[in-house]
């Protein structure tokens, strides 16, 4: 037995340069999910507490706090996994600190996007009956809220944690969202299972997806040679994507006001107010 765990250990720390990554110290994958929800309390105050929507400002203040501590410590983790073994913990705790603060002063702007999310589920789909049953009950609005929380870290470039926000949201929604994915305003997602997203891609205002879709890579034979160029397509303002369409390839642009017809295959760019069908293979301007 000793013997065996001497060769686990020994295959373990070479495959993965943990004499210098410590991966003691990497991010807690529960307490990341915690903060998840503690993030969601904050943006949609009354929705998810399990007592009763608490008092406005001092429920927000402890659950504010709350987010401050477990965040703060995350976050050094994280940099953590990307330090050499002599680096300054002190140090790096005070800049989990800044980062966690240029973090939380983002909630306000990005709770008035997320409710362009809402509204744009609100208005995209008939069987809604109210916006409260969108905050409680839409997968695609959990999955987007998740990325957008995860998003702000990436632009502050917080190693592992976005990633790992993101991957708690697939695992519950079924919607694949990479976090360095730049999407902008009235996003909505409806139904939402096997939608992917990749890291590169660009989405205008007021695009609507639905299950299935995948804005993808054309290939990643190229592996790490890849990393950093534009690989996932654009999608502009005002494009409607339907179940199981895939499009494919950074230099790929779906024109304003388009619509992608459902299980169409796309590699090349489309102009603007286009129809694209799989039925007899055509397009048409709309």
């Amino acid at each position: 037995m000793d013997a065996l765990i001497s060769k686990l250990l020994s295959s373990h720390a070479s495959g993965l340069d943990c004499e210098t990554k410590r991966p003691e110290y990497l991010p807690d994958k529960d307490e990341v999910a915690e903060i998840v929800n503690l993030l969601r309390k904050l943006l949609f105050p009354g929705y998810f507490d399990k007592d009763g929507p608490p008092d406005a400002e001092s429920g927000m203040r402890d659950i504010l706090t709350e987010v401050e501590g477990r965040l703060r410590r995350q976050i050094c983790r994280a940099l953590n996994s990307e330090a050499e073994a002599s680096a300054d913990c002190a140090g790096m705790y005070d800049n989990a600190g800044a980062i966690c603060s240029a973090f939380l002063a983002k909630l306000p702007a990005l709770l008035e996007v997320l409710l362009t999310d809402v509204q744009a589920a609100y208005d995209g789909d008939p069987a809604a009956r109210s916006k409260h049953e969108i905050i409680f009950a839409y997968p695609g609005v959990y999955a987007v809220s998740v990325y957008r929380l995860a998003h702000e870290l990436h632009k502050l470039s917080v190693p592992l944690i976005p990633r790992m926000m993101t991957e708690h949201a697939h695992s519950v929604t079924g919607i694949d969202i990479h976090p360095g994915a730049d999407i902008g305003s009235h996003f909505f997602i409806d139904h939402g299972t096997g939608v992917v997203i990749g890291e590169t891609t660009q989405i205008g205002a007021y695009v609507k997806l639905y299950q299935g879709v995948t804005l993808g890579g054309l290939s990643t034979r190229g592996g790490q040679r890849l990393r950093g160029k534009k690989r996932h397509p654009t999608i502009e303002d005002e494009v409607t994507v339907y179940s199981g369409a895939s499009i494919l390839g950074g230099d790929t642009v779906i024109g304003k006001g388009s619509v992608v017809g459902g299980n169409v295959f796309i590699t090349q760019s489309v102009p603007p107010y286009t129809k694209m069908s799989l039925k007899d293979n055509y397009t048409q301007t709309i």
